[in-house]
């Protein structure tokens, strides 16, 4: 095992890896921006390292100046969380050829899964159903006319090194496919320095399932089954939860145990998520595979009771997967909700500013077990430069009524005075006939906007 591992990331993500560490006894270094010189978590480390100004392009983007804060603090490996450098896979070689482990996947099988059409051509040599679309990239806005033809509209174009809704376009006839070319490629060039798009057959009113994987070095992987996601705005999810309401348990292990033979095939190592798009018809469609450990993983720990960030850093150590497929069992029902000091009654208008008070709910609510994933204290003042999460809520218990019902509980609990939040949104959601019926899906949000709002701060 690891002596002292580097954590390049901030906030939540630092809390949640740092857990884990002290459990497999590592220690901890922490790099940090001149932002975050005050973050609580950083009392809470063996060793801290200032790598530069706030914006992320200046501090937790630069690899280099990550890697020499682990050169520096004798460091054996860098775990890079969520976010940031976690699927870069020129980070990764680089601290391969320093002989610093990268907590997660090879180089190049993150190349190949983290560009969307080379993995949807991997995952359809897996096995896996993927949605009708081009076979590769598309060389222009005629070869995309073209494809459209052949799988009907209405399309999608999609950012080759996407992520987040951004280089995405919609298109339902010729004329605004020739439109939507020109601004997603220009979108996509701007966020991700590559303009290259391709296309893929528009599934309407669909449910965003995907499955959790872990994987060694030997060509063992299991799955630990899946989770809903269902509840985003503008591709970003509000709401997860586990299992899906919408998947069958007979389906859901079926399915399972073909992502985890494709995992295998792939040559994945460590944590990962295939995610699909089930459409109106009940068929489960590839749609991308994240190369890292996701912001909901806590959804599918409680529910299987297995600590993935203490396997990611076991795996990346050379250990042996010792869980066996018939050891994942999931039990109850769980529901994370991801609270960002946002205001989701004006629009969802940033609310950054000082947490004059932050109290968490307790441990057992409303006949549900919580747990809290945050970084924030009484007195915190959120960045700028940053998203703007606070904390995550993970709500836990028997049945899927009960663990939305302590939710709601927990929500009612939790103080963070000062900023506005999404937590009033978050209530409506789960109160609402639709969510607790399963009668939504990707396009809408639930039982939001709310048939009553107040004005009061949550």
């Amino acid at each position: 095992m690891f002596r002292r591992v580097l954590i390049a990331n901030r906030g939540e993500v630092v809390v949640r890896v740092i857990r884990a560490c002290r459990k497999l006894g590592i220690e901890v270094v922490a790099v940090h921006s001149e932002a975050d010189r005050h973050a609580p978590y950083l009392a809470e480390v063996d060793e801290a390292v200032c790598i530069g100004p706030g914006p992320a392009r200046d501090s937790y983007l630069r690899g280099e100046a990550i890697l020499q804060a682990a050169e520096q603090t004798g460091c054996q490996a860098i775990h890079p969380g969520w976010g940031f450098l976690s699927e870069n896979a020129l980070f990764a070689e680089r601290c391969r050829d320093r002989r610093i482990a990268f907590v997660g996947p090879s180089p190049g099988v993150m190349r190949l899964m983290g560009s969307k059409s080379p993995a949807r051509a991997a995952a359809a040599a897996a096995g896996l159903p993927v949605i009708p679309g081009s076979d590769g990239v598309l060389p222009s806005v005629e070869a995309a006319l073209e494809v459209a033809l052949d799988v009907g509209y209405p399309v999608l174009l999609k950012a080759d090194a996407g992520g987040g809704g951004r280089g995405m376009r919609v298109a339902r006839e010729a004329g605004e496919l020739r439109q939507a070319w020109e601004l997603a490629t220009a979108e996509a060039a701007s966020a991700f320095g590559s303009g290259a798009l391709y296309l893929e057959k528009l599934v309407e009113g669909g449910r965003h399932v995907e499955f959790q994987v872990l994987a060694d070095a030997y060509g063992h992987a299991v799955h630990l089954f899946e989770r809903d996601c269902s509840v985003q705005r503008n591709h970003q999810k509000l709401i997860e939860e586990a299992p899906s309401p919408a998947l069958d348990r007979g389906r859901a292990a079926e399915m399972g145990a073909r992502v985890a033979r494709a995992t295998a095939e792939l040559g994945y190592v460590g944590a990962g998520t295939v995610e699909f798009l089930l459409d109106g018809g009940g068929e489960l469609r590839f749609m991308e595979m994240n190369t890292r450990l996701q912001v909901e993983h806590p959804v599918t720990e409680v529910l299987t009771g297995i600590d993935l960030v203490e396997w990611q850093l076991r795996i990346a150590a050379g250990e042996p997967l010792g869980i066996r497929q018939e050891d994942v069992v999931p039990r109850g029902h769980a529901i994370e909700c991801r609270i960002n000091a946002e205001d989701p009654e004006e629009g969802f208008r940033p609310d950054p500013g000082e947490v004059a008070r932050f109290a968490p709910p307790p441990p057992e609510i409303g006949g549900a077990r919580i747990r809290v994933e945050t970084h924030v204290r009484s007195g915190y003042r959120i960045p700028p430069y940053y998203d703007s999460m606070i904390c995550k809520l993970i709500a836990h218990a028997d049945t899927r009524d009960g663990a939305a019902d302590g939710m709601i509980a927990a929500l009612g609990e939790l103080r963070t005075d000062g900023v506005r939040t999404t937590a009033p949104l978050h209530r409506a959601v789960l109160a609402s006939p639709a969510f607790r019926e399963g009668r939504y899906d990707t396009r809408s949000i639930p039982g939001w906007p709310a048939p009553v709002t107040t004005g009061a701060k949550a």
